[in-house]
């Protein structure tokens, strides 16, 4: 994808670290040192009894390894990491490991993230060492604009491993499934914005995982077919329980050749946007106020009787909103029929809008064309870094329950 040029705000070119930075880098370097020495003792204390013939030890320290610096948020710490030696026959020996500073590590994993975050908000490749110059010091100034583009290399490369991988036992009680669009110029001048197709799902244990990410036409059936049967072909061969989606009719018809058995759960926050622009903004307070009570109804009945009231409300001089809320009366009250401790889950696609809402931001800041496995390779990037802030689903233990097909009525199971 073509590099901004412009709309990118300056950096100061000379470090802004204050005091609290400051202090809170040199207790990094102090805990770090100490971390590592109580790391190799503890090594050292479970072989105290390894000797040799005359009863001298055989696992030993032996003063340090070469000195390296650690690239953090907080700028470079140095360290240097105690050398452990292992005088046994060579067939015994034992090649110690730190778990805290793998070999070759120079940088921490958290940077590692702020990395593609910056690309995906907006900074250019020529930019990165200023940026990180200013948030990191002038010691950042080692990772050029050409160690950012072979990162960017490698990101395609786990995109791609990513998208091809076994789902074989994966097993995704509900699914969430939304199209997420972009203005960004392909390579093909007949596709005007990419439209990204996202699914994700939680599994039986109520973690929340991105499942794929691919491109397609618009959100046509045919697009939404192809990436369900690839996920299928990969192993995800039992059907959810639950997808959650907004009205896009391509996805459900697809979900339905693919996975019959799942039910279906149109996402309210779609549909009570689609309801609005239908109506002046002069009653858009008050019907909005109704229709979150009927999402936020007791019981199914009680929404039922919401649905009402909006309809006499409002269906006189409203009849398209009113139309639109009633073509989907069964698939937005779905989620009663699940446990009400998965609600608050289920009823809509939130948890891929609010991620992508920061791709959005990165890709209004390009110009000119892209290339689609950049577009791609951006969405995985910040999919997989939002990822392990996904809340699980509240209520955990019931997900056994809903595989294995207990009843469930206004959110609270029926005996059997």
């Amino acid at each position: 994808m073509e590099e901004p040029t412009g709309n990118v705000v300056p950096f100061p070119r000379e470090s802004s670290r204050d005091v609290l930075t400051q202090v809170l880098h040199d207790g990094a370097c102090e805990m770090l040192t100490k971390a590592v020495e109580a790391e190799v003792a503890g090594y050292l204390g479970v072989r105290v009894h390894l000797v040799d013939d005359v009863g001298h030890r055989v696992v030993v320290r032996n003063g340090h390894l070469p000195a390296r610096t650690i690239q953090t948020p907080l700028g470079d710490v140095p360290i240097k990491q105690p050398r452990v030696r292992d005088r046994r026959p060579a067939g015994e020996r034992e090649t110690f490991q730190s778990s805290i500073l793998p070999p070759y590590l120079r940088k921490t994993k958290s940077l590692e993230d702020l990395l593609p975050w910056l690309y995906l908000k907006g900074v250019s490749t020529g930019d990165f060492s200023e940026a990180l110059a200013a948030l990191l010091g002038p010691e950042a100034s080692g990772l050029s604009a050409s160690t950012i583009t072979r990162m960017k290399a490698g990101w395609e490369d786990e995109y791609k491993d990513w998208q091809g991988r076994s789902l074989a036992g994966k097993h995704y009680v509900y699914v969430w499934a939304d199209g997420i669009y972009f203005n960004v110029r392909l390579e093909d001048p007949g596709n005007a914005r990419q439209c990204i197709l996202v699914l994700m799902g939680a599994t039986a244990e109520g973690k929340k995982e991105l499942v794929a990410v691919a491109d397609g036409y618009r959100e046509s059936e045919q697009s939404w077919h192809e990436l369900l049967l690839d996920v299928r072909s990969r192993g995800l061969t039992i059907d959810p329980k639950l997808a959650t989606g907004d009205g896009a009719l391509g996805f459900w018809k697809a979900m339905a050749k693919v996975f019959p058995t799942t039910r279906t759960q149109r996402c309210w926050v779609h549909k009570t946007a689609n309801v609005l622009n239908k109506m002046p903004k002069s009653v858009q307070a008050k019907a909005k106020s109704m229709l979150h009570d009927i999402w936020m109804a007791e019981t199914k009945a009680d929404a039922l009787k919401a649905f009402e009231l909006f309809g006499e409300t409002f269906g006189a001089k409203y009849d398209g909103a009113v139309a639109c809320l009633e073509a989907d009366r069964d698939a937005l009250l779905a989620f009663y029929d699940f446990p009400a401790e998965h609600w608050i889950h289920l009823r809509t696609t939130n948890p891929i809008e609010s991620t992508f809402a920061s791709v959005r931001l990165r890709t209004n800041k390009t110009k000119g064309c892209g290339s689609r496995i950049a577009c791609l390779t951006m969405v995985f990037k910040l999919a997989m870094s939002a990822q392990k802030r996904w809340r699980e689903l509240n209520g955990t233990k019931l997900l056994a329950e809903v595989i294995a097909g207990v009843t469930f009525e206004n959110g609270v199971r029926i005996a059997a």
